[in-house]
């Protein structure tokens, strides 16, 4: 039973991510590259500031990225709490315990499901970062 929710939450958190990389980061990579271009078009500029020009080109990008990654990293958390904070109760009994394991991680897995839709919903905040 955990291992069929296991694959249910994965292509949830999947399709999510397809999602946010279609919708935005697409998007914001279409208008990082253009910018960068125009920094190298910069005959007066010295290296430095073609690379600095550059790296700011890069920014919002990399902050929409780190949000994300954040974002996954707290969910994943959230998962493994689960999982570590019913297993604790496990004891001698093995099948009676492992369903018992099962079914709390389940109710706790799904009770933290709400976070996915959550992350899309923040779509302004990503889009004003660009």
């Amino acid at each position: 039973m955990a291992e069929l929710q296991q694959l249910w939450v994965q292509e949830m958190v999947d399709s999510m991510v397809k999602s946010l990389e279609r919708e935005n980061i697409q998007k914001m990579r279409s208008l990082m590259f253009p910018c960068s271009t125009s920094c190298c078009e910069d005959s007066q500029a010295s290296m430095q500031q073609v690379h600095q020009c550059i790296q700011r080109s890069h920014v919002p990008l990399a902050q929409v990225q780190a949000l994300v990654t954040s974002k996954l990293e707290k969910f994943q958390d959230c998962q493994a709490w689960c999982t570590i904070h019913y297993s604790i109760d496990a004891g001698s009994k093995e099948l009676q315990v492992k369903r018992q394991l099962d079914c709390r991680v389940t109710k706790c897995i799904d009770d933290h499901m709400h976070l996915i839709p959550t992350m899309t919903k923040k779509k302004e905040a990503l889009l004003s970062i660009g």
